[in-house]
Formats: structure tokens, sequence, C-alpha cells
């Protein structure tokens, strides 16, 4: 009767070939009389002969459930490429996970180039500068009827202090009607 050889015994049982090699020599398997090993009776002697405590278990891996926000976020990345998304409630392959993180690692990267080219800037620094400008030119219209009231009452012959004023309201009037939200269609 034919039986395994080293390797094929060490393949069935997820062991070395220099283990099978030393249990052989130990007399911890079974031999058929060419010298082949008898794996039925083998197996039946490692597991009485060895101890449960100090056995390598495969790893029992559990699957994390994905986030359907994950999931959907893949399907935009992949949709924005032009690649297939997955089918809603239909999960997501593997391949098309890893494509997803792919272009997902090539546009950072895009993102962290242009970055460093200063072709980007950073937002808050940017709303805080057009913030800062635009307080200054409202203030310069706010001044503004202070400045020329003097003027403009001497070339129309009127009164300083009333054509302030009145600049004052219609400058006023006006940076009230631009603080009103527009929307821009």
């Amino acid at each position: 009767m034919q039986g395994m050889s080293e390797r094929q015994y060490a393949a069935h049982v997820g062991l070395s070939r220099g283990a099978i090699q030393k249990a052989k020599a130990a007399g911890r398997l079974v031999l058929h009389e060419d010298g082949s090993i008898d794996a039925t009776a083998s197996d039946r002697l490692r597991a009485e002969a060895t101890d449960p405590s100090k056995t390598r278990k495969a790893p029992a891996y559990k699957m994390k459930p994905v986030p359907e926000a994950a999931v959907s976020a893949v399907g935009d990345t992949l949709k924005e490429q032009g690649l297939a998304a997955p089918a809603t409630g239909g999960g997501t392959t593997f391949l098309q996970a890893k494509t997803a993180h792919e272009v997902l690692k090539a546009q950072e990267r895009r993102i962290r180039l242009a970055k460093l080219k200063g072709e980007l800037v950073d937002r808050d620094r940017a709303t805080a500068l057009v913030f800062r400008l635009a307080r200054e030119e409202r203030d310069a219209w706010v001044n503004w009827p202070a400045r020329v009231a003097a003027l403009m009452a001497a070339e129309l012959g009127t009164e300083t202090a009333a054509m302030q004023k009145v600049l004052e309201a219609h400058v006023r009037a006006h940076l009230e009607e631009l603080a009103q939200p527009r929307i821009a269609l």
C-alpha cells in the first residue's frame, strides 16, 4: 500500500518538511513497509500524543462589518473615476475596495503636490484674509463721508454738517444693501 511522501504529508498537516523528518526520526509517525507515511494512522497517533494546549490552531478570522458610509464612499470614488460602483446593499468586492483605495491615495498625493507647489491655499487663512480685506473696505467707506463732506459742501455751497449726514446715510444704506445675502444662480 502506497502512503504519502514527507513533502505530501507536510502539506497535508500544515507543517514544514523538516518537522515531519524530525517526527519520523523520533518514531511519532506510522510508516508503511516502503517507508512512506500512513496519513490516517499518523494523524490519529499525532492527535493522541499531542497536548492540545500546545497546538497551533489556525486563527479564526472574524469579518468585521463594514459601515454603509464606507461602502458608499468607495462607490462614489469609483463613479468619479468612471469605474463600476458596487450595487447598493450588495457590499463591495475586494478588488473594488482596493481600486477605490488606490484612487483615493492618488488623489491625496495630487492634492499634497498641488499644496507643495503653492497652487492650493489654506482655507482658514484665505477666509481670514478675505474677512480682513472686506472689513478694511467697509471701514474705508464708512469714513469716506467725513473726508469728502467738507470738499463737496464747499463746491455746492451748502453746510458741511448737513452734507456729511446725508452722505453717511446713503453710504450706510448702501453697505446694508451689500450685507444682505444674495442668492447666486
